[in-house]
């Protein structure tokens, strides 16, 4: 396991209201530079799923605040009973390449415990999910023109 770099410190909550305001910002600044500016997908990142009961956010952090890497875990109970989706899971350009998105996606998969969990990976990046555990599940499809895989780590992991 590759140590974070110097300064930079994991961060979880249980609800939005955990989360400092400027904090949240940021959080979701670097989800529209990343998802809407950098691929190029118009969609609305803030689709209320951040407000779901049981939704955890999960965040890597600078010392002055500057976002590194985030994601967030829903409860998918409605899909299948116990399950867990990761997703909006994003590291700013400057931050990638350096493990941090490996830490927070370890941070996530403890965080869901013994539950199965569901990720619609972007294609390109199934073999990354791998190195964690996660197997495809289904057949890729398109999500905003980007192709992405369907992919699940079994509880307990």
């Amino acid at each position: 396991m590759t140590p974070l770099p110097s300064g930079i410190t994991l961060h979880r909550a249980e609800s939005l209201d955990e989360i400092p305001s400027r904090t949240l910002y940021r959080i979701a600044r670097l989800r529209q530079e990343v998802f809407v500016v950098e691929q190029n997908c118009v969609y609305l990142d803030l689709d209320g799923r951040d407000l779901d009961p049981g939704s955890i956010q999960i965040w890597a952090a600078t010392p002055d605040g500057t976002i590194a890497s985030s994601l967030r875990i829903l409860s998918e109970d409605a899909l299948e009973p116990g399950l867990r989706s990761i997703g909006r899971v994003v590291t700013d350009p400057a931050w990638r390449g350096r493990g941090i998105a490996a830490a927070v996606l370890r941070s996530a998969i403890e965080a869901c415990a013994e539950h199965p969990i569901l990720i619609h990976a972007q294609s390109h990046l199934t073999e990354w999910y791998a190195r964690f555990g996660f197997v495809t599940s289904g057949p890729e499809f398109l999500e905003d023109d980007i192709p992405h895989t369907p992919m699940r780590l079994s509880g307990g992991a």
